[in-house]
């Protein structure tokens, strides 16, 4: 198959009105248009997904563990003693 797309003759966005284009439509292949997005679109699809993955594992430890075991993983005990990180000590502290 070929691939195509449809153009407007007009892309002039202060026309009045919905579909007024002051010419006509035109189908033009695909290779006179083509930016190589395709990479591109992969690597947003794989970016998303990488997000979604990690607010899922998130959402899904949250709701199967009670506070303590997750305390306990966030916040170990070195020698008997828990301290906060220092990230987790500037994630703690209230901005005005």
């Amino acid at each position: 198959g070929f691939n195509t797309i449809v153009r407007a003759s007009d892309c002039n966005l202060t026309v009045a009105g919905g579909a007024a284009g002051g010419g006509y439509s035109q189908v033009i292949p695909m290779e006179e248009f083509n930016l190589h997005l395709t990479g591109d679109i992969h690597a947003i699809t794989a970016a998303n997904n990488l997000v979604a993955a990690a607010i899922d594992a998130r959402m899904f430890h949250e709701a199967t563990q009670s506070d303590k075991a997750l305390y306990d993983r966030l916040v170990p005990s070195i020698k008997g003693v828990r301290t906060f990180s220092q990230i987790q000590l500037r994630r703690l502290q209230v901005r005005v």
